[in-house]
């Protein structure tokens, strides 16, 4: 029962979040609200997580400097938050990392923002595309527990977000991206299922710059 709960309230601020959040954002929460339970995070983290995205929403909102609510996607996953996007200076950049610390729960904040980038509409599309392509043959690849990951496309330079169930898993995932048309590159923020680090959170105010754990 107390999971069945959790699941509701998950589903509850999902579609909160979906209402207030950027087009990527709400897809992820719409996908998310169905296959929680799926997930090698526990449901609790889920809604943990969608907590936490959901009051960096807020903040960036309330806070906004040069469309930092538009140009910023935050991921979550098990307190850990991927910030991507284009930003047009190294200030904004600060500033969306001085606030993805904020929201209580978050245990890492890696930033892989691009700076002083020049992004076309075309690029926005292609990445757009990027993406789904990826997420589409996550789904239907066998070996891969698809809702486990977050993909997001940045001048074609992939990131992957989530948890590996194997080794085997996450190089799969991997070859996937990197396989997929107009991929320029692929960062990799995955981490394994057992990974001690996952029970054993880094210390509070641990930013990483262009690395995982």
């Amino acid at each position: 029962m107390k999971q069945l709960m959790s699941a509701i309230f998950l589903g509850a601020l999902l579609l909160l979040n979906a209402a207030c959040s950027p087009l990527g954002i709400a897809t992820s929460a719409a996908t998310t609200t169905g296959v929680a339970v799926a997930q090698e995070r526990s449901v609790g983290k889920a809604v943990d997580d969608s907590a936490i995205r959901i009051e960096l929403n807020h903040l960036f909102l309330q806070k906004d400097i040069n469309d930092l609510f538009r140009n910023v996607t935050a991921n979550v996953v098990e307190g850990r938050v991927l910030l991507t996007g284009n930003v047009d200076k190294p200030e904004t950049a600060l500033e969306a990392v001085r606030l993805a610390w904020l929201p209580r729960g978050v245990k890492e904040v890696i930033n892989e923002l691009v700076v002083n980038d020049k992004s076309s509409i075309s690029n926005y599309t292609t990445d757009a595309w990027v993406a789904s392509q990826i997420r589409a043959r996550l789904l239907l690849d066998g070996a891969v527990r698809s809702v486990n990951y977050n993909i997001e496309s940045v001048n074609q330079k992939v990131y992957i977000f989530g948890i590996a169930r194997t080794s085997a898993e996450m190089e799969r995932v991997t070859y996937i991206a990197s396989t997929t048309k107009y991929v320029k590159e692929v960062i990799s923020h995955i981490v394994l299922a057992n990974d001690p680090r996952r029970f054993n959170p880094a210390p509070a105010g641990n930013s990483t710059q262009k690395s995982g754990w």
